[in-house]
């Protein structure tokens, strides 16, 4: 997987391609740790997503709670193929999605 991040203001841009599972979601954790302060509005773009477990949808909700917090989080260029496991796992009730 790779992970571009873009801070813009108070705005945080992440895009993921690849796979986020158990393996990565680590790497993907330590990117949203290493840059969330001061954040109002976290962004993530997966239109190169191809998947995702349940090691990074919980990392997203981790994301969320955080955000709940300090401001809003927003999921975008979600793929047909991660919109079936939100909506399968009842994530699309949970989280932000564009």
């Amino acid at each position: 997987m790779t992970i571009q991040t873009t801070t813009t203001g108070t705005t945080l841009t992440i895009i993921l391609s690849g796979r986020l599972d158990t393996v990565t979601a680590p790497q993907l954790e330590t990117a949203i740790n290493n840059n969330i302060n001061g954040i109002t509005r976290l962004l993530f773009d997966l239109d190169q997503l191809d998947y995702i477990s349940s090691a990074g949808l919980r990392i997203l909700l981790t994301a969320q709670k955080t955000m709940n917090g300090q401001g809003t989080m927003e999921l975008v260029h979600v793929n047909h193929a991660v919109m079936d496991i939100f909506e399968i796992t009842g994530f699309t009730d949970i989280l932000t999605i564009r």
